[in-house]
């Protein structure tokens, strides 16, 4: 592998691209862990599929934001490096298939010319910050959050509070009381409202906290029910500390935020979060919006006069795809993105459009898809006649007729049965069978190809995940039916029931089975949550029961869908947690680069990361030699409890007071210059001396 230029302006990124690439040269020569590696690699956006040597490239898309400019280099990029085709994910970002591990730098390098980003988009750190697509043009709104979430991601990216986390942690920004950015279900949700005070308008937000999805799905907490837009970035990184502290770090389906607060509870989370904002640099942290409130321009105004020849379509079109925005004269347009996937073609003469009739800015969606904004309504026959030209005016943007899936056993390591495909199946015959379903709102449907809900299966009002059924000695594809999820709004949302296990192939008949029942039994005006609540679960249960039935498979059964060949069940090795089998050299080979970046950042003054930096270096050089005893280090509290135990009780290391102590000063003392400098001596002075302890015992062994 050789080395490359990056020509990027920015040294910090320059530097992270050059650390991927000599990562990369040290692993092909064996001597960094391929677990370790792995940890590095997706905390850079390279995540393995499952198909043997090649990734998975995520793209960091904050919010779903891209201009022209950006949507044109990400084309180039999977021309470049991949098969030209585009994946849009339920967090908003962009996914690029089948990429080669050694030609992931350059890759990186490439896109950050239009300052685009890898960095964080998997691993365990914060990941995309998703908002409301409409946010900044809704009518509703009480005002854009969009600069909110843009903060945010600004603010921890390559913060060291959250590079080395047990596992991901994931925010939202929602723009009003509709809570389309889902806030319910992520680790911080926030859901945009103001209120007066002294006769001035005050902006805030309604926080919620620790919810989640996955096999055991929680329903988050309320944080506050009103919180200062100023306070958001402080209370962000308190819950983050805590989380990096206390959180599950050995038992992967264990390290979320939301078994932490679960076990903990609620009030003495809240109490520890308060007591973290010593050390925190910023009590407030106001956030400039004036980059989101300019005037919106437009390269071109006039557009080509065109001609609709079917007008009925055309106002069809209007109806479900086209949305009024808050700036009067201008609209949105959805883009209904089949499983979002499209292609660097289509993608290229979007970005055209955009950048010369619609004030060059589009969203992707969390329903996979893409939004326009900003387009005048005398150009929305022009803008009509293109996208059909490049297929993108299929009717029923967000309504029933788009179903979301993740990409399940195309790619996924972990998918079980295929996603795509039975999605694929379920919109022919909702195109088909059901088309009054077109601009039906009130239903979604939702498609996982594991439990690990990537498709978002549990929140749907009617939700599928991928598992497999017996027959005998054989194994077939299958589908767990799952009912009566959905957003109710103002931070509140449903779980969807799990029903019954049924045979993919008969995916499509529990769909049908569904859908006239709502029909011939609903009352009047009653919408699909209110009819499941009505009729109950048991109900739906003896409706469905008959398809679950293995005695009477026929071969069909046995191949999935999207597939000519008999199922086979192959499940792969996740990484979205990027849990880590650490070894004791590597530990301490990190404490010495933890303890490097604590004195660079304090020769850039930074004093709050600095300190965190020494901060983990005192926690990886503890665990080191806890690995080394195979003593339990599963949250960084437990460290520092059985380091004391082990080793400072025992006398094997001599400290001037208790390894808690010396820890924890982090929590006692504010981001100050002088604190820092200490700080740092001491965390050199403890890995010199457990450093030296590991030695002679090596030594002696």
């Amino acid at each position: 592998m050789q080395s490359f230029r990056t020509e990027i302006e920015n040294p910090v990124v320059e530097r992270d691209i050059l650390e991927l690439e000599r990562k990369i040269r040290l692993f092909h020569e064996g001597k960094i862990d391929e677990e370790k590696f792995r940890s590095l690699r997706l905390a850079r956006g390279v995540y393995g599929q499952r198909q043997l040597g090649v990734q998975m490239i995520r793209i960091k898309l904050p919010y779903g934001k891209v201009t022209s400019e950006q949507l044109h280099r990400i084309a180039n990029v999977s021309d470049e490096y991949s098969r030209g085709r585009l994946h849009i994910t339920t967090r908003q970002d962009i996914q690029i298939h089948h990429v080669s591990l050694d030609r992931t730098p350059e890759l990186w390098a490439e896109l950050e010319k239009d300052d685009i980003t890898l960095r964080e988009a998997c691993g365990n750190a914060v990941r995309n910050v998703t908002a409301s697509e409409t946010a900044g043009i809704d009518p509703n709104e009480p005002f854009d959050v969009t600069p909110y979430a843009h903060a945010t991601f600004q603010f921890f990216l390559r913060n060291p509070i959250c590079q080395d986390m047990g596992r991901k942690f994931k925010i939202s920004f929602s723009s009003t009381d509709e809570d389309t950015a889902l806030s319910y279900m992520h680790d911080l949700g926030f859901i945009a409202k103001t209120r007066v005070e002294n006769g001035k308008e005050i902006k805030g937000f309604k926080v919620l906290l620790a919810g989640g999805l996955g096999s055991q799905p929680r329903h988050a907490d309320v944080m506050y029910e009103f919180l200062e837009a100023d306070k958001i970035i402080p209370t962000i990184e308190g819950v983050l500390r805590i989380f990096d502290r206390h959180g599950e770090r050995a038992k992967r389906a264990k390290a979320r935020l939301k078994f932490l607060v679960k076990d903990l509870g609620l009030e003495a989370f809240l109490a520890l979060v308060e007591e973290e904002k010593k050390a925190l640099a910023y009590h407030t942290y106001p956030i400039d919006t004036s980059d989101f409130e300019q005037e919106i321009t437009f390269e071109e105004i006039e557009a080509p006069q065109v001609s609709i020849d079917n007008r009925e379509e055309f106002e069809l079109w209007k109806k479900t795809n086209v949305l009024p925005q808050k700036q009067e004269g201008l609209f949105a347009i959805g883009i209904k993105v089949h499983l979002g996937d499209f292609f660097t073609k289509e993608a290229r003469e979007l970005a055209d459009l955009i950048k010369k009739y619609a004030a060059n800015e589009l969203r992707f969606t969390l329903r996979q898809n893409i939004l326009i904004r900003h387009v005048r309504e005398e150009l929305l026959p022009f803008f009509y006649t293109e996208l059909k030209r490049l297929g993108f005016t299929q009717i029923g943007y967000n309504s029933t007729l788009d179903i979301t899936a993740c990409p399940g056993t195309d790619t996924c390591n972990l998918g079980i049965s295929s996603s795509t495909g039975i999605a694929a199946e379920l919109e022919r015959v909702l195109q088909i069978e059901y088309p009054q379903y077109v601009n039906n709102k009130d239903i979604t449907i939702k498609i996982s190809g594991c439990m690990n809900a990537c498709g978002q299966h549990n929140i749907a009002h009617i939700g599928f995940q991928g598992m497999t059924v017996k027959s005998g000695s054989l194994v077939a594809p299958a589908l767990q039916v799952l009912l009566g999820g959905g957003v109710v709004g103002n931070g509140q949302g449903r779980f969807a029931d799990k029903l019954v296990k049924i045979p993919s192939k008969r995916g499509p008949e529990a769909l049908r089975l569904l859908l006239n029942d709502f029909e011939e039994n609903r009352q009047a005006s009653e919408d699909f949550l209110v009819y499941y609540d009505r009729k109950e679960k048991t109900y739906f249960y003896d409706l469905l029961k008959h398809l679950s039935d293995t005695t009477n498979l026929t071969e069909d059964d046995f191949v999935d869908w999207g597939h000519d060949q008999k199922y086979v069940k192959a499940i792969g090795i996740g990484e979205c947690a990027g849990v880590i089998i650490d070894l004791v050299a590597t530990l301490l080979f990190e404490s010495e680069e933890k303890i490097a970046n604590a004195e660079e950042t304090l020769q850039e003054k930074k004093w709050a990361d600095s300190i965190y930096h020494s901060y983990t270096s005192f926690i990886n050089t503890a665990k080191a030699l806890l690995t080394s005893e195979q003593k339990k280090t599963n949250t960084q509290s437990v460290i520092v409890k059985n380091f004391d135990e082990h080793f400072v009780n025992n006398n094997l290391i001599n400290l001037s007071g208790s390894f808690s102590e010396l820890v924890y000063q982090i929590k006692e003392n504010e981001p100050t210059e002088a604190f820092a400098k200490n700080y740092l001596e001491q965390a050199k002075e403890f890995y010199h001396q457990v450093d030296a302890y590991r030695v002679k015992e090596v030594s002696h062994a």
